[in-house]
């Protein structure tokens, strides 16, 4: 279809040619590792985790045909059907009983195993929030309290994930440490700025240098406020994670096979295959959602206006994980958050087409993924009885865009490489 004549199915199209990029059906079988003598067990994690499973079981039994078994944890309404292995449901983004009792059983299935079994462990953003393990002394209640108090402070996701491994018996490692001698080799699906393997999921097969000391540095850095007995553990030797350098992760090995910057560049190719010169930005943008949509704002109305740094008609990628200070009480994610500030900031421009959406098909806690936003977005806001400027400082962009039909709602996905920006300017 012509960027020009129908722009909001244009970038419609680029997401989802991201979102196939990073299909693990399309993609595993490259990184399938060699049978074992023994036993091979799979377990997973993550919004994207039963999807990897069923393509990890079809490109297996294709190539190397030996048994396997293993069981798999997901987002609520995700799973999809394998053979082979359990798909347990649980909550996300805030934890709960059943996410307790599926790392409870993830720990049990690798536990006990010889050094001649291979563990493969399939796992994507959202791992985290679905495998809550609270250390001795602590209640899910206390690690929920942590997840709620991380997702209001506008920490970057590095930094949440190292205060999350320091309250875990299953992150930074640890769940790795448990199957040793077992071999285990991670399949990663990375949406993680940078595409650190460690912060993945908070890394539950992965560990990294982070210390205790790091953590209660984030604490006070974003003004946590944490309870007592999580404070209490943090600052004692219980809370220390394991190194790259234990003994018992010398038999763990990791592979990113779908990241951000595969997605975008799949984008890339798509838009310059329909005429438009295209550029990416970054594939780790990260801040603040509502002072990075000002930022891409102002570099879209130069371009608009004065044909710098790019001539136009011009498309810019970009990708990463915003973060958002909550101080309303509204409904929404990061993605709409940004747009709805970005929409703020470009009202009354002409030739300014945008999409911004998560790549795992939900942005927060609603159903969509995102929304469109154009020169006439406020304008349309302010028509429907919304001011767009009250609604961003309440954190209610979900309901501005619902207001107005705008918002994007492809489903689940299958998959996530964190989100998605499109900014076109046709001029």
């Amino acid at each position: 279809m012509s960027y020009k004549e129908d722009p909001i199915s244009f970038l419609t199209s680029l997401f989802h040619s991201a979102v196939d990029a990073a299909d693990p059906a399309k993609i595993i079988t490259q990184y399938l590792p060699d049978a074992p003598k023994g036993r091979t067990i799979v377990i997973g994690a993550g919004k994207a985790s039963s999807q990897m499973g069923k393509a990890f079981e079809e490109a297996w039994e294709k190539e190397r045909g030996t048994p396997l078994e293993g069981l798999i944890v997901t987002r609520y309404d995700y799973a999809c059907e394998c053979k082979n292995f359990e798909v347990l449901e649980a909550a996300h983004p805030v934890p709960d009983e059943a996410g307790l009792e599926a790392a409870k059983r993830l720990m049990d299935t690798v536990s006990g195993l010889t050094e001649d079994d291979l563990v493969v462990a399939l796992i994507s953003g959202g791992g985290s929030a679905l495998l809550p393990s609270p250390p001795a002394g602590l209640t899910l209640a206390d690690e929920i309290a942590v997840n709620e108090a991380l997702l209001a402070s506008g920490a970057p996701i590095s930094a949440m994930n190292t205060v999350r491994k320091h309250v875990s018996n299953i992150k930074g490692g640890r769940l790795a440490m448990a199957a040793f001698p077992a071999k285990v080799v991670s399949l990663l699906v990375s949406d993680i700025p940078g595409d650190h393997p460690q912060f993945i999921a908070s890394g539950p097969t992965v560990a990294d240098e982070g210390s205790r000391e790091d953590a209660l540095a984030i604490i006070s850095q974003y003004e946590m406020n944490l309870p007592d007995a999580v404070m209490t553990h943090i600052r004692s030797d219980a809370a220390i994670a394991p190194l790259p350098t234990d003994e018992k992760l010398k038999r763990a090995e990791h592979h990113i096979f779908a990241s951000a910057s595969k997605s975008l560049e799949a984008a890339q190719t798509l838009a310059m295959e329909a005429g438009i010169e295209t550029h990416i930005l970054s594939d780790a943008i990260e801040g603040e959602a509502r002072e990075a949509a000002r930022t891409q704002a102002a570099i879209a109305k130069e371009i608009a206006l004065r044909d710098r740094p790019f001539k136009k008609p011009v498309l810019l990628l970009s990708g990463g994980e915003t973060t958002v200070t909550l101080k309303g009480n509204g409904k929404g994610g990061r993605n709409t958050e940004f747009l709805l500030s970005l929409a703020i900031e470009i009202a009354g421009e002409r030739g300014i087409h945008i999409l911004s959406a998560d790549t795992d098909g939900i942005d927060g806690s609603e159903n969509n993924a995102g929304a469109f936003v154009n020169g006439e977005t406020a304008g349309k806001m302010r028509l429907a009885g919304i001011d767009p400027i009250a609604y961003l400082q309440n954190n209610d962009a979900w309901t501005a865009f619902e207001k107005i039909d705008a918002l994007f709602i492809p489903g689940p996905t299958g998959t996530n490489v964190n989100d998605f920006r499109a900014i076109l300017i046709t001029g």
